[in-house]
């Protein structure tokens, strides 16, 4: 698995999410529902940014102690250390209902100090406006006031988010829309998709925003020849 230059990736996080979505079906790897996030995950932390990395993963619980905690939680800091720049962290939090938060701000810090850039968790998150301060990306399906017993039961292994499995070394884009894994064999073609995708978009958006702007309404016949237009710029989008 080759992974992409920091410069690849850069040139990811210039999109939004629902681009990369879209950009992702031209290639025809998977099916259009699948890949991606269903609802519940909500970012939490300021910063709106786009996120690119690739995945540390982990599985943790709250509801009772661990004699074993501080072993388990080295193992997972090593797996996290050891994975590719940037990394995000994607946790599930295994109990029925998350009692209690994995994230604070000892946790983000602690996490971009080895090279992680934000967190994916099916769980709970707190210290928000600490993260945010740190640059700290939190993605959370849950807020959670209290640490509880919370432990690492496994790490570097599949985990399923919100209906999403991830596995370790995954690359994913996130952004305030939800997750998506953009699969390895096309991730260094995606980028120039992505821009392809977006400029398709402006046989429809541009005669709209003119009629808007002219405080009028398009005629049917317009709208049917701007999705024309739009549709036949898609096609061309995909890849050779």
């Amino acid at each position: 698995m080759e992974k992409l230059s920091l410069e690849q990736l850069e040139e990811l996080r210039k999109f939004d999410t629902p681009t990369v979505c879209n950009a992702v079906e031209c290639f025809g790897v998977r099916g259009n529902t699948e890949g991606y996030m269903m609802p519940g995950m909500i970012l939490r932390t300021k910063d709106k940014t786009p996120v690119v990395g690739y995945a540390a993963t982990a599985k943790c619980s709250a509801a009772y102690p661990d004699p074993e905690s501080h072993k388990m939680l080295m193992g997972y800091y090593e797996h996290v250390r050891e994975m590719a720049d940037p990394t995000i962290a994607v946790i599930q939090d295994i109990d029925p209902v998350p009692v209690a938060s994995f994230w604070g701000e000892v946790q983000a810090t602690v996490h971009k100090s080895l090279g992680c850039v934000a967190t994916l968790m099916q769980g709970g998150v707190r210290d928000i406006d600490e993260a945010s301060e740190l640059g700290f990306h939190f993605f959370s399906s849950e807020i959670n006031v209290a640490h509880g017993y919370i432990h690492v039961e496994k790490f570097g292994c599949p985990v399923r988010i919100l209906g999403l499995t991830i596995n370790p070394g995954d690359l994913l884009h996130m952004d305030q829309h939800g997750a998506t894994v953009i699969p390895h064999e096309i991730a260094p073609k995606l980028a120039a998709v992505c821009r392809k995708i977006a400029d398709a978009e402006l046989p429809m958006l541009e005669p709209c925003r003119k009629a808007i702007k002219e405080g009028r309404k398009p005629t049917m016949q317009e709208i049917a020849d701007m999705r024309e237009a739009m549709n036949a710029a898609r096609k061309l989008a995909k890849p050779d």
